[in-house]
C-alpha cells in the first residue's frame, strides 16, 4: 500500500510687459476671486496592468516604481482591489484576518482571468501588498495582487522574467506543473525534479483542491484527510475507480501553501500522483485501470 508525502510646492509666474500702455490694475475689494482653487489632494493608488522591479509587502508612494513588462521584472500586478465595509473601518488587516482572506480570494480569481488558469498549477506565486500604516490612517484602502514566476515547485522564490504573464497558462506552456521524479532522503521528500512525461518518472501533477478554513497547526495535523482529498483527484485524473483498490494503484504527494500564504488566506493544496514501486514513461491522464493497474 502506497503512502503519502508532504512537502511542506506652488510656483508663481512673473509677466513683464514691454512697450505700450497698460491700464493700471485696480483692486476690486475681493481678495479671493483672483486665485484659482487648489485641486483636491489625490490618494496614491498603485497602477494595475504594470510590472514591478521588486516585490514588497508594503508599498510606499515615495519609492514606488514600475517597469515595462517587455523588460526584465520580478512581478506583475494582476489586480488592485479595495477593502470595503467592516474591513475598511478598522486597522490595516493583518495576516490571518478575515479581511485579508477575502482579498486573497479576489486576487486568486483575478489572476485566473489574467493568466487563463489556476496559478497554483504552475511555477507561480502570489503576493498581496498593502499601503503603509500612515497611508492607511490617511484613508488608503487598496490592496495589490502581485503574481511572479518561481524557479521550481520546491524553490518558490520569485525569479526575474521578460514578458507579461497575460494568457500564460493558455495552451502549451513552460510554467505548468507536469511530471516529476521525486528525490527522497530516507522517508522524506527532498525535492521534485521536473522531467518530460515521456521520461522515466514517479510523480505527476493532477490538480489543486481548496482546503477548508482551519488554522495552520490544524492543517499540519490533517495529513490523512489531505491524502484522501488528493487521492480523489488522482482517481478522476487517471480515470480509475476511487475505491479500496486505489491505494494499490498510486499514492499521493501534496504541496500546501506556505504558512505565510496560509495565514493570508491561501487554501490551495497541490496534489501529485505518486508511483513508488514502478517508473512511469507516460502521463497518467485518462490512463484507466490498465494504465494504472493494481499492484
Amino acid at each position: 500500500m502506497r503512502r503519502w508525502l508532504l512537502a511542506l510646492a506652488l510656483a508663481g509666474t512673473a509677466t513683464v510687459v514691454l512697450g505700450g500702455c497698460v491700464a493700471p490694475h485696480r483692486a476690486d475689494g475681493d481678495l479671493t476671486d483672483d486665485w484659482p482653487a487648489l485641486p483636491a489632494p489625490r490618494m496614491f493608488v498603485p497602477a494595475t496592468d504594470a510590472c514591478l522591479p521588486r516585490i514588497t509587502a508594503v508599498v510606499q508612494a515615495a519609492t514606488y516604481e514600475t517597469v515595462d513588462c517587455a523588460r526584465s521584472h520580478l512581478a506583475e500586478v494582476v489586480h488592485v482591489g479595495a477593502f470595503t465595509g467592516a474591513a475598511a473601518a478598522g486597522a490595516r488587516p493583518k495576516p490571518g484576518s478575515p479581511a485579508l482572506r477575502v482579498a486573497r480570494a479576489e486576487c486568486d480569481q483575478r489572476a485566473r482571468e489574467v493568466i487563463g488558469g489556476d496559478w497554483h498549477a504552475a511555477r507561480l506565486t502570489m503576493n498581496i501588498a498593502l499601503p503603509t500604516t500612515a497611508a492607511w490612517l490617511a484613508g488608503a484602502r487598496w490592496y495589490r495582487c502581485d503574481l511572479a514566476e518561481t524557479d521550481s515547485i520546491d524553490n518558490t522564490r520569485p525569479v526575474n522574467r521578460v514578458g507579461s504573464l497575460r494568457g500564460a497558462l493558455v495552451g502549451d506552456n513552460q510554467l505548468a506543473h507536469r511530471c516529476f521524479d521525486p528525490k527522497l532522503i530516507g522517508e522524506n521528500l527532498n525535492y521534485m525534479a521536473p522531467v518530460l512525461c515521456t521520461e522515466a518518472h514517479r510523480a505527476e501533477f493532477v490538480g489543486v483542491y481548496e482546503e477548508r478554513d482551519m488554522s495552520w497547526a490544524d492543517f499540519l495535523r490533517a495529513a490523512p484527510a489531505v491524502h484522501r482529498r488528493c487521492m480523489a483527484l488522482i482517481a478522476a485524473f487517471a480515470e480509475v475507480p476511487n475505491n479500496a483498490d486505489l491505494p494499490y494503484r498510486a499514492g499521493s504527494i501534496f504541496y500546501p501553501p506556505s504558512q505565510r500564504e496560509w495565514e493570508e488566506g491561501d487554501r490551495g493544496v497541490r496534489c501529485f500522483l505518486w508511483s513508488d514501486d514502478r517508473k512511469l514513461t507516460r502521463s497518467m491522464r485518462g490512463a484507466g485501470p490498465e494504465g494504472l493497474p493494481v499492484s
